[in-house]
């Protein structure tokens, strides 16, 4: 083999081992050492090789970062389906929103859950009061009543001693106004005045329920006092115990104004005490002292004012409703429930305060002994007729 052939050979063998992969080592063939002869400087020519077309070599990847080829799915992607009971997950970096509170949508709901057990309990009441073997009904009786000139509706309240509709005197008269202006008004009324009754005559303004009942009350104030009464109410006095037992187990906080044995149940001492319906009774009722029939007008608008303080009381307005049921059972009264519940914000003002009027008023009246009635009180009826107008209407 000449020379230039063993560089050909060599040249092709190099060209050879530079076509392996790179993850291979090259396996270097150790030839036998050959002693180059001396070159001769002879000029000679080389032929470029000629390139011929080699394929992509593959890249090699070692064990560790081989990975399988894919496998081809079918593109079909399922509907997503939102599962309502799945929570998601805690983002501790998302800062949680306060939600608002709706204070009127809190005002509204406390204030219908007040309203359905004032409702609920005022049916228990009344249901109980109607149902009572102990208390004989009252019937309702005829009133022809009618509204004040200026639009106001005052309320005739009547005390008696029986629960019989139409016997006996009327032992207590009021006139209540709760729809005008201001505080609720009440007016009381000395029995012992002597005043025309109309288709009667002359007497003692106690008779006129005893001759013709509620109405002809109504009518004798109307023509002596110019006063107007759309409504009545008649309580007797074992409705009144059985009122004020339910709205205060614990007695109505009262200031006696002096120590009280004659004639009644049980004696009262002067001060500050807890009165039991019985007791505070006969506190309003008692008048066997020199004062007479003006102390008990007096001590009664008291036991009114004191009552009505004291529903201030939540335990005592949570126990309203079903007190104030079990009064209406027992109640002979033509007021609707329509007028109740319109003017519950009157009757609520009441907690507050009442204004008070006596009839008669100081200087309009003196004493008189009659024939048919006995000692009396002669009053000037316009001048007591004028103080009530501008006290209701005002």
């Amino acid at each position: 083999m000449s020379r230039m052939d063993k560089y050909k050979k060599i040249h092709e063998e190099s060209q050879k081992e530079e076509k392996k992969p790179f993850g291979f080592r090259r396996e270097m063939k150790k030839d036998e050492q050959v002693e180059p002869e001396k070159p001769t400087y002879k000029e000679t020519s080389y032929e470029e090789p000629k390139k011929t077309y080699q394929e992509p070599e593959e890249e090699f990847y070692y064990e560790d970062h081989y990975q399988e080829p894919k496998k081809k799915r079918f593109n079909f992607k399922l509907p997503a389906f939102k599962n309502p009971f799945k929570r998601k997950p805690k983002n501790p970096y998302e800062q949680k929103t306060k939600k608002k509170r709706s204070w009127k949508r809190i005002l509204v709901m406390i204030l219908i859950a007040l309203l359905s057990y004032s409702v609920v309990a005022f049916g228990v009441g009344n249901f109980v009061a109607k149902h009572d073997s102990s208390m004989p009904k009252m019937e309702t009786q005829e009133f022809n009543g009618a509204a004040s000139e200026n639009g106001t509706k005052n309320i005739l309240l009547l005390g008696s001693d029986t629960r019989d509709n139409i016997s006996g005197r009327s032992d207590s008269m009021m006139v209540l106004q709760v729809d005008g202006r201001g505080k609720p008004k009440l007016v009381s009324f000395m029995r012992d005045m002597y005043v025309n009754i109309p288709g009667v005559g002359e007497n003692k303004l106690n008779a006129a329920y005893a001759y013709g009942g509620a109405d002809l009350v109504r009518q004798t104030l109307k023509e002596n006092f110019g006063i107007d009464c759309r409504y009545y109410a008649m309580v007797d006095f074992q409705t009144f115990e059985k009122g004020v037992d339910a709205l205060f187990p614990r007695g109505v906080q009262i200031d006696a104004e002096k120590d009280m044995s004659a004639y009644i149940d049980e004696p009262i001492t002067k001060g500050p005490q807890r009165m039991n319906g019985h007791t505070l009774l006969n506190y309003a009722r008692f008048r066997m002292d020199e004062e007479g029939d003006f102390g008990r007008v007096r001590r009664q608008q008291q036991v009114m004012q004191s009552v009505f303080s004291q529903l201030k009381n939540p335990l005592v307005l949570l126990r309203g409703p079903y007190a104030a049921g079990k009064i209406w059972g027992y109640l002979s009264t033509d007021m609707p429930n329509t007028f109740i519940l319109g003017n519950l914000f009157g009757f609520a003002k009441a907690v507050g305060g009442i204004d008070r009027l006596t009839l008669p008023v100081d200087g309009s009246w003196s004493y008189i002994d009659t024939a048919n009635a006995g000692s009396a009180l002669a009053v000037d009826t316009n001048q007591n007729a004028q103080a009530a107008q501008e006290f209701l209407g005002k």
